[in-house]
């Protein structure tokens, strides 16, 4: 018997957190054919007010989400970080990404950053450049996407691939 073929596509938010660049996109998953649907970077001014900073990337987020309606959120999980003080704040910006989740009813894949590479590029050890070229090739882009939007794509894309929900 032939594996059953999904009627809809499934789409997931993937997130790369950071307090002044939070990167963000919508991957779609129909078979075995990744698109991109929407992708971007939520900047805060270095000056902001920390609050406002999460306050501002929870209102964008919700924004994605209510204009694309995802199934999943997946968050990449911070490296261990040898500043505590940054540690601290990329725990507070995850918890008021998770915080987001929450409130929209989405379920939360969290995976660290070698199991993201991984699955993009079958390689946990890959630098940015590699991971940002695979993305350009799974998600047919002609061009690459930014930096902090690309590695949010990565980790949207490691959860379809990886869920196969």
């Amino acid at each position: 018997m032939p594996p059953k073929t999904p009627s809809a596509p499934v789409l997931c938010l993937g997130v790369d957190p950071g307090s002044l660049a939070c990167g963000w996109a919508v991957v779609s998953r129909f078979g075995s054919r990744l698109e991109l649907v929407e992708a971007g970077v939520i900047r805060s001014a270095r000056g902001a007010d920390f609050d406002q900073r999460i306050l501002g990337i929870h209102l964008r987020l919700s924004e994605a989400i209510e204009r694309h309606h995802p199934q999943f959120m997946a968050v990449e999980s911070p490296f261990v970080e040898k500043n505590a003080a940054t540690a601290l704040k990329l725990g507070q910006i995850r918890g008021g990404i998770l915080l987001t989740a929450g409130l929209h009813r989405l379920p939360v894949g969290d995976y660290n950053p070698m199991q993201v590479k991984k699955a993009v590029s079958g390689y946990g050890w890959a630098d940015k450049t590699q991971v940002g070229k695979m993305v350009q090739v799974l998600l047919s882009l002609k061009e690459p996407l930014a930096a902090d939007a690309s590695d949010a794509a990565a980790v949207a894309i490691g959860h379809l691939l990886a869920s196969r929900s």
